[in-house]
């Protein structure tokens, strides 16, 4: 019986060392994972949703770290210099999102790529910048003719609406 015991507790050991240093390699902030995305955890979660401005999103992760909570972002790619804008604003917006449902501002977010981590500052300046974005997407979306942003050659090659648009690159 005491061998079994042993044999027990070693492999538990070898199991929680394991996943510790699963968790180091990941980028994951320590603290406990209160929210993480289906396609990444396997269980369907909710998504948050404000009213006010008709937001709504999943972030890949939500770590709570006492009485803070921490969103992570996790990119597939190698990190550019700095994190490209477009991910910067999906990051705000989750911690928008986990603003307005829990009512505690997230002093930051975390952009996880693959070979790299970002820490991104929220706070009021952040939001208003947010919020200034989304109003800006909202008269565009208003406009009959909105000139679509060309400005990275790939995403254009990649873009769902390539074989209708008449503003696509004419060497793609």
């Amino acid at each position: 019986m005491i061998y079994i015991a042993l044999v027990l507790l070693v492999i538990a050991l070898v199991l929680f060392w394991r996943s510790r240093r699963m968790r180091q390699q990941s980028g994951l902030p320590p603290g406990r994972i209160v929210y993480s995305d289906p396609k990444l955890w396997g269980k369907s979660e909710k998504p948050f949703y404000d009213v006010e401005t008709q937001l709504t999103g999943k972030p890949d992760y939500l770590i709570s770290q006492g009485m803070t909570l921490i969103q992570v972002e996790v990119k597939s790619h190698y990190a550019p210099a700095e994190p490209y804008p477009s991910h910067v604003y999906q990051l705000l917006a989750y911690c928008f999102l986990v603003e307005q449902e829990t009512g505690q501002t997230p002093p930051h977010g975390i952009l996880q790529y693959r070979n790299r981590t970002f820490e991104i500052e929220y706070g009021g300046q952040q939001r208003n910048a947010l919020l200034d974005l989304l109003e800006d997407m909202r008269e565009d979306a208003r406009l009959k003719d909105c000139p679509r942003s060309h400005e990275e050659r790939i995403r254009c090659q990649r873009c769902g609406f390539r074989h209708v648009c008449d503003q696509k690159f004419f060497w793609i």
